[in-house]
């Protein structure tokens, strides 16, 4: 399992900064009680200097020592203790100068000890949402929103694509980042292909697995940047670079691109080097298997026919089957 290293960088950076802002903001409460509230400042100079001298007993030690820094720490509580009812009569919570963290578990470190925080986690997970390229179509597409009813015309498709929707959702409840399982999705538009294909990519991310999922044509066109543009940045390498080591990729719609030499090869390159890493990849094609074979090398539809697992998907267009239904 593997979150984005560019996604952890970045919570990582996000939690630093939320570190240090609740910091500040507690320094500029406690400036501004100095002002207002003198009195508040001579007291916490008191529990400071019992905190000094409570210190140099304990290097200098000698006798009776350990009584007076046990008599100091009683004075630093009775003090602490003062302070608060001090801000409570003048209107202000009795914490209002300490720093108040987003996450009191970790006081956003992200971190509990050595383990990570159920809110990094979180937030890792959000930003996972982020990068996928379909935050928005995941909150619709799920497997518990796929529904089989639209395939019910016909015993045999229906029972095709009940095996389709259980072998996906297997492949994304059992998902691992080192066993480089692939899959292929056959079939024309509107049958459900971009719906389970989503499914999957929101419950591998939810498993803590870095996932990117673009189109064929979405893909072509970061590649033709690179070759082709100018001025391309570390952020735009960094990206082109999850092709080939995210732990899923989800390419939807191949055969839409402009088919050439350049694409053509892009594709393999992506495809053949995840194939090597035994990095998992899911595509789906509104092309027939003999078309695929037409429009693409020997070379890709052989791996594609010998190491993914094809998945048929046959129906009525389901958006059709709702426009009816709403016409009715």
């Amino acid at each position: 399992m593997g979150y984005s290293t560019e996604n952890i960088k970045r919570v990582k950076e996000s939690y630093a900064s939320k570190q240090l802002a609740a910091q500040n903001e507690a320094n500029n409460r406690r400036a501004e009680l100095y002002v207002k509230l003198p009195e508040l400042k001579e007291i916490d100079r008191a529990i400071a200097d019992l905190g000094h001298a409570a210190v140099r007993e304990t290097i200098g030690g000698g006798e009776g020592a350990s009584a007076r820094i046990m008599r100091m720490k009683e004075q630093s509580l009775e003090l602490q203790e003062e302070r608060k009812k001090f801000l409570i009569a003048n209107g202000y919570p009795a914490d209002y100068t300490q720093v108040h963290y987003e996450c009191d578990k970790c006081n956003d470190t992200g971190y509990i000890d050595t383990k990570m925080c159920d809110c990094m986690k979180r937030a890792l997970l959000l930003a996972g949402y982020e990068t996928s390229g379909i935050k928005n179509l995941m909150q619709t597409q799920t497997f518990d929103s796929f529904s089989l009813d639209y395939y019910r015309q016909n015993g045999k498709i229906y029972e095709s694509m009940k095996h389709n929707f259980e072998t996906m959702k297997n492949f994304a409840e059992n998902f691992s980042d080192s066993l480089g399982e692939n899959i292929a999705l056959f079939g024309g538009t509107g049958l459900g292909k971009t719906h389970l294909s989503t499914s999957v990519a929101k419950t591998v991310i939810d498993r803590g697995f870095d996932v990117l999922y673009v189109t064929a044509v979405g893909m072509i066109a970061d590649f033709e940047k690179e070759r082709f543009g100018s001025g391309y940045s570390d952020t735009d390498v960094g990206a082109l670079s999850r092709y080939y080591n995210c732990d899923l990729l989800i390419v939807d719609d191949i055969g839409t691109e402009v088919s050439n030499q350049f694409t053509v090869s892009v594709l393999y390159n992506v495809l053949n080097t995840r194939l090597n890493k035994k990095k998992s990849t899911i595509i789906s094609t509104n092309l027939t298997p003999a078309e695929l074979r037409t429009r693409y090398w020997d070379r890709i539809a052989s791996r594609i026919f010998g190491e993914y697992t094809a998945l048929l998907f046959e129906g009525t267009d389901i958006r059709m089957q709702k426009l009816k239904s709403q016409k009715r």
